[in-house]
């Protein structure tokens, strides 16, 4: 054992750095990103307005990204129709480091994260290497459904003091039972329970949110992001909404000054300018559907989505159908269920190629699945750039 190796913690030895793969193809469908740049009218005004922050570089950044949370504020009361006040809100370098934020203040040793398999794999990977216990809870066998009973079950059974729900679900890309959150509440009392919303956006009307139920439970936590909907990947930001105690709590973890000022103005900016940044979501659900339409037709099992991504199963071979599509010059995930891959919607012309080598593949790499459709535990190689 190397003199490194000997001195890192006994629970990293072994394990491989974070990444999915970031390979140069023509078509990457692997990470949920939008296909679609920022349009030039937003790239414009981002450059006005960092110019004005460059003379006052030299100065820490407003360490409570005061115009942010407001320009936040606004958006969620106009996108969720709930009412929220700026104190409610919280901001991070991408919805992973508001995550780390939770599991910083309310897990560490001697505590226990839930959460229910297959889901967003950085979960587990956040609880673990900050030193609290993750426990794999279980989904439906094949459909990856969770009940209310299955979800209040579990939570009673281990007691946590962390609970990960997320709706829409990634990667199945299925949208929570909504009587879920409030069965886990109510089955978990010491537990802060987080609803991951990174897909949000995309889901089918009249999905609700967790967000109407913060009034009423000031142990919920609803996270989202800006990488997916806003098409603002490479920005960095994430944010959660919750009791204003709970987003106190979280000022005794947070490194001083976690957002600079270009995060905090190009987001802000974004925000200004959110109808034009969203303009593409109801694009991206026509590409996803006609995924899922279509590969059903080829005799695949896509999963009915309410992401910007489909997965889909009846592949004998999941790994040999990852490698015959990268051939191809297509990038799709494998996010470690057997017999399933996940595409991401992308513009009309990534989907028909998509779709193009599907139909080529199907007759040899779309059949008859004789194993079950098990999960791999999500461990550091099979994360996602997806938060």
């Amino acid at each position: 054992m190397s003199e490194v190796q000997r001195l890192l913690r006994p629970d990293l030895r072994g394990r491989t750095a974070y990444g999915a793969p970031q390979l140069d193809v023509p078509v990457c469908l692997n990470t949920n990103e939008s296909s679609y740049p920022v349009p030039e009218v937003v790239i414009r005004a981002v450059l006005d307005a960092l110019e004005a922050d460059l003379s006052s570089l030299n100065r820490y950044p407003d360490r409570e990204f005061t115009d942010l949370r407001k320009a936040l504020t606004a958006y969620v009361e106009r996108q969720a129709g709930v009412a929220v006040t700026p104190e409610q809100v919280w901001a991070g370098n991408g919805s992973n480091e508001v995550l780390s934020h939770i599991v910083q203040a309310f897990g560490g040793p001697g505590r226990i994260a839930l959460g229910f398999t297959p889901s967003y794999s950085m979960h587990p990977i956040i609880a673990e290497t900050l030193g609290t216990t993750w426990v794999d809870g279980l989904r439906e066998a094949e459909t990856f459904d969770l009940t209310v009973a299955a979800a209040a079950d579990q939570a009673r059974a281990h007691d946590p003091s962390i609970v990960f729900l997320c709706s829409p679900n990634n990667p199945t890309g299925t949208a929570l039972p909504f009587d879920v959150i409030g069965a886990v509440l109510e089955a978990a009392p010491n537990a802060v329970v987080v609803v991951d919303e990174a897909y949000a956006e995309f889901a089918r009307p009249g999905t609700p949110s967790a967000l109407s139920l913060l009034a009423d439970h000031e142990r919920l936590v609803v996270t989202r992001t800006m990488s997916k909907a806003f098409a603002f990947a490479g920005g960095r930001l994430g944010y959660l909404v919750a009791s204003e105690e709970l987003v106190d709590a979280l000022r005794l973890v947070r490194l001083p000054y976690h957002l600079s000022t270009p995060t905090q103005t190009i987001a802000r900016v974004a925000l200004e300018h959110a109808e034009l940044m969203l303009s593409t979501v109801e694009a991206i659900k026509a590409e996803r559907d006609r995924i899922v339409r279509e590969l059903a037709s080829l005799g695949a099992t896509p999963v009915e989505s309410d992401a910007n991504f489909v997965l889909f199963g009846g592949l004998p071979d999941e790994k040999a159908t990852w490698q015959a599509l990268l051939d191809r010059g297509i990038l799709v995930r494998d996010v470690g269920i057997r017999h399933h891959l996940r595409v991401t919607a992308g513009t009309p012309a990534e989907t028909t190629r998509f779709l193009e080598a599907m139909t080529e593949l199907a007759p040899t790499h779309v059949g008859p699945v004789t194993t079950p459709s098990t999960v791999d535990h999500p461990d550091f190689e099979t994360a996602e750039d997806d938060a």
